[in-house]
């Protein structure tokens, strides 16, 4: 008795160590937007971003720096030597020996008064990069919600197909005894026997098959998230409580003009056409006159307590007028309007790429929508031709092939319906991302 209650206890302890835990795709989502590497290096690099802006204010202030210096020297002069040493404003040839040590202190600074209003076009210019940074990130998450909900239910539909064929391996099965003890009261031919048992190699090896892909399906969705693959998960069917297929019936225009106004990633070309605008103005500031102060206060002494006994101020503007800059000014121009050419035509590009994306996409959410449809109706009509073809088997009217190629057809159907539902939401999920309205704050 003490047996049996010791291997109960460590049959229920062993169940709580290794239950699977559930992961539902909103978990899946959140996970991914705070593992992704892509996701943690944009992040990172807008603190460089932060840097340049706040560089181009400074630039704006004054600079101010300290410096000290300390000297020690020592003249030895041989006697008959040529060269003399003033000792009290009298030429001494005969042998000598000085020894001078100095001390100097000073701090000084410049600031630009003005330069072409470069300075302020910079800052314009950084501000703009910082904020379409930001607007890259967007989009990037919202790539990152679309693929992970493309390999989860990846994972859900290949899950579903395990279950299919596991049923079709149960149905196969009890069709092989049903037709084997008609066999044996010679109800049925041996012929019918061994053609049944080769269907149900076929269905358990279409088993092993669909649980590889389902394996396949899980490690790479666990590699997405950087989970660790050997950790067991139960993954949540979404839509196991039902599932809403209403499209809305839009025109492909108005939803090109929702993309615009929607995507991140034209929202931030469209900056970076201004930031390089602001770069144009920056080029041209070398054509104008810039001013410059500098201010300076300096002390020296032979000894620290002498220092400020002898005090230097000094207060100055420079005017600096560009006459010739041997052409560099003019290439830092051209440079600036090709950069800005190559912005736009790039904001073209992307307005292209946007509206073929969003027509692709709608018009595979419709046909998939179709396809679900059509599905969902030859699942019904396949298990009720495959239920017929069954009865007329058992009363003798009918083949055994009729009843093969009726489950065969039965578990294509499934298996279509499968596919079709989650391509139905993968192509929803596309949409919804080529217009720029995938959510994901609220994964965050």
């Amino acid at each position: 008795m003490k047996r049996i209650l010791l291997l109960t206890t460590l049959l229920l302890f062993s169940a709580n160590i290794f239950a699977q835990k559930k992961l539902t795709i909103e978990e899946a989502i959140s996970i991914a937007l705070q593992r992704n590497s892509n996701l943690i290096k944009g992040t990172n690099s807008l603190q460089i971003n932060k840097a340049e802006v706040k560089n181009a204010y400074g630039e704006l202030l004054p600079n101010f720096g300290l410096r000290g210096n300390w000297g020690w020297e020592k003249r030895l002069v041989d006697e008959g030597s040529v060269s003399t040493v003033i000792i009290n404003d009298q030429l001494i040839t005969a042998a000598s020996e000085t020894d001078t040590r100095s001390y100097s202190v000073s701090a000084s600074g410049n600031i630009t008064l003005f330069d072409g209003l470069a300075n302020y076009a910079k800052i314009s210019q950084k501000n703009m990069s910082l904020e379409a940074a930001k607007l890259n990130l967007e989009k990037l998450k919202q790539d990152i919600v679309f693929n992970t909900t493309t390999y989860f239910y990846a994972v859900i539909s290949s899950n579903e197909l395990v279950k299919v064929r596991e049923d079709n391996v149960k149905f196969n099965q009890k069709l092989l005894e049903t037709i084997s003890e008609k066999n044996k009261v010679g109800a049925v031919p041996l012929a019918d026997v061994y053609t049944q048992q080769v269907q149900l190699g076929n269905a358990q090896l279409l088993l092993i098959q669909a649980q590889n892909s389902y394996e396949d399906a899980k490690n790479s969705l666990l590699n997405y998230l950087a989970l660790d693959i050997l950790k067991d998960f139960e993954f949540v069917d979404p839509y196991i409580s039902g599932e809403n297929t209403e499209t809305e019936s839009l025109s492909l225009a108005n939803l090109f003009k929702e993309a615009l106004q929607h995507r991140f990633d034209y929202k931030s070309k469209k900056l970076d056409i201004e930031a390089a605008d602001k770069g144009i103005t920056i080029a041209q500031s070398g054509l104008l006159p810039s001013i410059t102060g500098n201010y300076s206060f300096s002390t020296s002494g032979v000894k620290p307590a002498n220092l400020f006994e002898r005090r230097i101020y000094n207060v100055g503007l420079n005017l600096n007028i560009p006459i010739f800059s041997n052409w560099r000014t003019e290439s830092s121009m051209q440079f600036a309007e090709v950069k800005k050419l190559n912005e736009m035509e790039s904001l073209s590009v992307l307005e292209r790429t946007i509206k073929i994306e969003v027509k692709k996409s709608y018009l595979d959410l419709i046909a998939s929508k179709k396809r679900l449809e059509v599905s969902t109706s030859n699942v019904v009509a396949a298990k009720e031709n495959r239920r017929v073809n069954k009865e007329r088997y058992s009363l003798g009217s009918g083949t055994i092939l009729d009843v093969l190629q009726s489950d065969k057809d039965y578990t294509q159907a499934l298996t279509e319906n499968i596919k079709a539902r989650f391509e139905y939401h993968t192509n929803r999920d596309k949409l919804m991302n080529a217009l720029g309205k995938l959510d994901f704050k609220k994964y965050q």
